[in-house]
């Protein structure tokens, strides 16, 4: 018998199984000895027992490849391996890297290990209180980035496709989102941004935006399986999140196998499909909005609006 440690040398790889956890696991069909084995392979955590063992791991990073910047906005991919240098290109780069420079405390907060809590948010808290907090951040300019975006300032090298529609209303363009790495199609992660900017959230989704609801979806489909043909449109999930992270409008498109981690998760994603449907069977006449509708999701306590809004209104209960 081998020893454990020199079966994984013996290993003959035949295919690949399955790629998870946004490509940070694989699982390998292969060969020891004629007979056949699976092998799993996960990258280990990150080191982080001490300010000098997370230094030494930045000192270490190499063939920093910039992908794009746009505003405080940068991304990478880099190599945290020596021995990368003697690869071939393809092979140098195993990690993603985003900066933000320079971010304000509200970024810091955001990025900070939490705990978070779940809220009900009404109509009246809505219409009352985050509506003017969401006028208020869109007045400090942090849109400028995707203003950037849509006026054809930044990322254009990026954008996968422009859809002009029927008119300016219509109108949007789709490029990647900035955490996906651009290659691995099981994490496949796309921003769909629309030029209009009268709709900050679905908070401003009324029942007569339906049949553009419904146009929106079929061309980011339509345009996602053109780009990339070894996916078909059942294999694409589109959500919103609420409370978006920036108060522009826009859609996130991924590969229905990437693993559901925060960002996906109940209490931030509302599915395209379902807020349509919510839309169409709503009381009222074409001004029924998703205004008047209470929305459960969670919040970070060190978010603004937790701090100056949800966590008052349950202490006054």
């Amino acid at each position: 018998m081998a020893t454990p440690e020199a079966l994984i040398a013996k290993f003959q790889v035949v295919r690949l199984l399955k790629q998870d956890q946004n490509g940070r696991r694989i699982t390998l069909l292969g060969n020891i000895d004629g007979q056949q084995g699976i092998l799993t392979a996960e990258r280990a955590p990150f080191a982080t027992e001490s300010v000098e063992v997370i230094q030494a791991f930045h000192t270490a990073l190499r063939q920093i490849t910039n992908l794009g910047d746009n505003d405080i906005y940068r991304w990478y991919l880099a190599s945290s391996n020596n021995e990368s240098e003697s690869l071939q290109p393809t092979l140098r780069h195993d990690l993603k890297l985003n900066l933000i420079w320079p971010c304000t405390e509200q970024h810091i907060k955001k990025y900070s290990d939490q705990q978070v809590r779940m809220v009900t948010e009404t109509s009246e808290i809505y219409k009352n209180q985050v509506r003017p907090y969401m006028q208020a951040k869109r007045e400090e300019g942090r849109l400028n980035w995707v203003f950037n975006i849509l006026e054809g300032r930044t990322e254009q090298e990026d954008v996968i496709m422009r859809d002009a529609g029927h008119g300016p209303e219509d109108a949007f363009l789709m490029l990647p989102d900035l955490n996906w790495d651009r290659k691995t199609m099981g994490s496949l992660h796309l921003l769909a941004l629309v030029h209009r900017r009268d709709i900050w959230s679905l908070r401003d989704l009324r029942k007569a935006h339906v049949p553009w609801l419904k146009y929106l979806r079929q061309r980011v489909l339509e345009a996602t399986v053109s780009m990339y043909p070894e996916l078909d449109q059942d294999q694409l999930k589109l959500y919103v999140h609420y409370q978006p992270t920036y108060y522009h409008f826009h859609i996130h498109v991924v590969n229905v196998m990437l693993e559901a981690g925060a960002t996906q998760a109940t209490g931030k994603a509302f599915g395209l499909e379902n807020i349509i449907s919510q839309l169409e069977t709503m009381a009222g006449g074409d001004d029924a909005s998703m205004a008047d509708v209470s929305l459960t999701y969670y919040l970070g306590e060190a978010s603004e609006l937790w701090e100056n809004i949800f966590a008052p209104l349950k202490n006054a209960s």
